[in-house]
């Protein structure tokens, strides 16, 4: 408890007159007389601290109206801003239209910080930009996109299966080759899918054949190519279920670089080991029987090193 007097003294045009008995937070509530005649009841922090000076009688000065800086017309990443609008929980905000032609409201903070940078648009962006309707993937045909993310990667189609069954899909498991019926062809092959696919060494063939395409799958626009909060870029390649880190960059260009450099010994050069290995196999049957493909990683000093067996070494 304070027990010390502030009978007597004046802060601001307060004087206080006596302990009121009263206690707030265990502190001494004193009455005070204000030099208009009025009273108050202040607790004694509220009089140290300088937070009460008066019984009420003196107005509060207005907030300083500072004028926001004026944005129309300026351009952020795909907005233009169009008009002001009513400020949002005490931030200045903007009527903006994006390239895309819709209009979105957004704070000054969040244009001038780079927080915001379109409608939210780019989260429904097609892989790869390509437009699917009627194309065919073995048993499935693209009807028309469904307007919402899948993971935040790639724009979700809606496709008929020849079977009959409407579902959706991502764009990128079509292009891929990941998906080639609703669910059908699993059963009808009763578990024997690995006589549709090749699956070797963890690796899907068709897979990495109909991959080699830059598809718009994240929002640096290049797959396996992220933008860090630093703004620099993060490359990584996934490759027989192993993510591999290729690396921070300063420029797209280089980080892209590294990514097709990567593809091209992984990717390209487990297509290229495996139909050679193909090759061979059909013209010495005997020999693939005692000799089945394989193709192993590993990761030395910055470098890929493969090891197989196939005669068309990547």
């Amino acid at each position: 408890m304070n027990r010390r007097s502030l009978i007597g003294q004046r802060f601001g045009r307060l004087t206080v007159l006596e302990d009121s008995g009263e206690r707030k937070n265990r502190l001494t509530v004193w009455r005070c007389r204000c030099n208009c005649g009025g009273e108050r009841l202040v607790p004694t922090n509220g009089l140290t601290s300088g937070t009460v000076t008066d019984c009420g009688c003196v107005p509060k000065a207005p907030v300083t109206n500072r004028t926001a800086e004026d944005l129309t017309g300026r351009r952020f990443g795909s907005l233009t801003v169009l008009y002001r609008m009513e400020n949002r929980k005490k931030r200045t905000q903007w009527m903006c239209r994006c390239d895309c032609g819709n209009q979105h409201p957004v704070t000054s903070l969040d244009l001038k910080q780079g927080n915001v940078k379109s409608c939210g648009c780019e989260k429904y962006a097609w892989t790869g930009g390509e437009d699917l309707t009627g194309r065919r993937f073995d048993r499935v045909v693209a009807l028309y996109p469904v307007r919402k993310p899948h993971k935040g990667t790639s724009a979700l189609w809606h496709c008929r299966c020849d079977c009959g069954r409407e579902f959706d899909t991502a764009a990128y498991s079509l292009l891929t080759g990941a998906t080639h019926s609703c669910g059908c062809l699993t059963k009808e092959l009763g578990g024997q899918l690995h006589t549709y696919l090749h699956e070797l060494e963890d690796t899907c063939v068709e897979s990495l054949i109909k991959c080699q395409k830059n598809f718009k799958n994240n929002t640096s626009g290049f797959r396996g190519v992220t933008v860090t909060r630093r703004g620099t870029y993060r490359v990584t390649i996934n490759f027989q279920k192993r993510n591999y880190y290729l690396g921070t960059f300063k420029t797209f260009q280089a980080a892209s670089d590294a990514r097709l450099d990567a593809e091209k010994s992984l990717h390209a050069g487990f297509v290229q080991a495996y139909q050679g290995w193909q090759e061979l196999a059909a013209a010495d049957p005997a020999w693939a029987a005692d000799n089945p493909f394989y193709y192993r990683v590993k990761r030395e000093n910055g470098a890929f090193c493969v090891e197989t067996n196939s005669p068309d070494r990547p």
